[in-house]
């Protein structure tokens, strides 16, 4: 179950806040809640219902062991750290080991077929932080199993994120209001998710997948670009409108996630720029692996090699193949190429950086993207090549730009630059009186009413589209 999914918008999501506004009392609203979310799940991969609630009970155990304080805290921690990259590792790198050893030996090596448990990849990052940060200070834990089971299976999060922290929603899961200003907040913030997902990423995404599933000889420069230019688009509105409904959804349940995206794509340097995308992720590399590593306090050699690290690690958390390794190798270079000085100082400030900036994040996604290193080299020396044109060509070009399709990229590309936002804030601080503040309230009312027609609209008439964040 996707959350732009007809079954979603029409049955789960508004039995499930009727029935949790009815509800009286916190605890009684937390098991409702708990509940939908195992149902939530079930409703998507019903088999691994139990590893979701295994996972659970188990994080919960090793933070009664460290809340108990009866010794061997260290082996406690070991054992969590253990068992949770064991499960990433067995349903989500078996395979990857497999056809690498195949490569290196020559051999044939069976790969194992699993199906990969939705949202692996966050619930076992979200109980790795619960038990470490309970490892570090045990006020940070809880003894409540129920506490726990809705922090890790919370269903506006736990497929694709935002991770969360424990310490974060703690007391809002013991305490939390309903008042209408979140309510109206998170309501117009999951409507524009929604329409970030089905309006801009959809279709950024229809160019994109006919560029990179065409032959690179295939493409010319204009192609080329288009294809990379596109999958950039669609990579951003359909994870930032994921969290941007997630922390909508979050706001009608009376829960505050923190942001997740920051206009990425007005970065002026790397480093920036992974200060301002999938920032749930960055920070929780940050805290639980860059600075346990020395951080930057150990040398410029080794904040080098710190970074290369943390960036590796991003790129296999990615996904179980090399070429999300090189994508996350590709941004620790240029990140600690930074830190060292080396790409001048000219080059990260104003348009110049932002130029450079987004080169990087550009040719970084067709490794991202592509669906192999050979395919992602064909398409980047398509993009570096200059020459004449064919009828073909100019054929598959008009053919992927429709007026509708150039009106929705033009506008992706206005929101991913910030320009609506900034207006908009401007106009939010100027409008101080009454008057202006009904007309700005009108105006908001207005246009998140036709984003959702529209985005019902292409709902009913598209095909089934899920988020690219479900895969990893």
């Amino acid at each position: 179950m996707v959350f732009s999914s007809p079954i979603f918008l029409i049955c789960f999501f508004p039995v499930t806040y009727l029935v949790h506004r009815i509800l009286r009392g916190q605890r009684a609203r937390n098991v409702w809640l708990s509940l939908a979310s195992l149902v939530f799940f079930a409703f998507g991969q019903l088999p691994y219902l139990s590893l979701l609630v295994g996972s659970v009970t188990a994080d919960w155990l090793f933070g009664l062991w460290l809340l108990r304080g009866t010794g061997r805290r260290r082996l406690a921690v070991g054992l969590a750290v253990t068992a949770h990259l064991t499960l990433l590792g067995i349903f989500k790198y078996l395979g990857l080991l497999a056809r690498t050893a195949g490569a290196l030996t020559g051999t044939e090596v069976p790969v194992p077929e699993l199906v990969l448990p939705i949202g692996i990849s966050f619930y076992t990052f979200q109980g790795l932080s619960y038990v470490i940060d309970v490892y570090r200070d045990p006020s940070a834990g809880t003894r409540s199993f129920g506490k726990v089971l809705l922090y890790l299976s919370f269903f506006p999060q736990l497929i694709a994120g935002p991770i969360v922290l424990y310490r974060d929603v703690s007391e809002q899961i013991d305490r939390r209001e309903l008042d209408p200003d979140l309510t109206l907040s998170g309501l117009g913030r999951l409507i524009c998710g929604l329409g970030k997902k089905l309006l801009l990423a959809d279709t950024a995404a229809r160019a994109a997948d006919a560029v990179f599933g065409a032959d690179p000889a295939s493409l010319d420069l204009r192609l080329a670009w288009l294809g990379a230019v596109c999958y950039t688009l669609q990579i951003y509105f359909d994870f930032s409108g994921y969290s941007d409904m997630a922390i909508g959804l979050g706001r009608l349940f009376g829960f505050r996630f923190r942001e997740n995206f920051d206009l990425p794509y007005t970065a002026a340097s790397v480093r920036e720029f992974w200060r301002r995308w999938h920032i749930s992720l960055s920070s929780w590399f940050r805290n639980y692996l860059y600075i346990p590593l020395g951080g930057s306090r150990r040398g410029p050699r080794r904040t080098a090699w710190n970074k290369l690290t943390v960036f590796f690690l991003t790129g296999l958390w990615h996904g179980a193949d090399w070429t999300f390794v090189l994508w996350g190798l590709w941004h620790g270079a240029f990140s600690a190429l930074e830190g060292r000085g080396i790409v001048p100082e000219r080059l990260r400030r104003g348009v110049a950086g932002h130029v450079y900036t987004m080169l990087v994040v550009i040719l970084g996604f067709v490794l991202f993207r592509a669906e192999d290193l050979g395919a992602a080299m064909g398409l980047i020396s398509r993009m570096l090549l200059f020459s004449g044109a064919t009828p073909a060509q100019d054929l598959f070009l008009r053919s992927l730009l429709d007026r509708r399709t150039v009106v929705l990229l033009l506008v992706s590309v206005l929101l991913a630059a910030g320009i609506p936002q900034r207006i908009w804030a401007r106009l939010a601080v100027e409008g101080t009186g009454p008057r202006r503040r009904a007309a700005l309230s009108g105006i908001r009312a207005a246009a998140c009413g036709a984003v959702l027609v529209c985005s019902l609209l292409h709902m009913v008439s598209s095909s089934f589209s899920p988020f690219l964040y479900f895969q990893f």
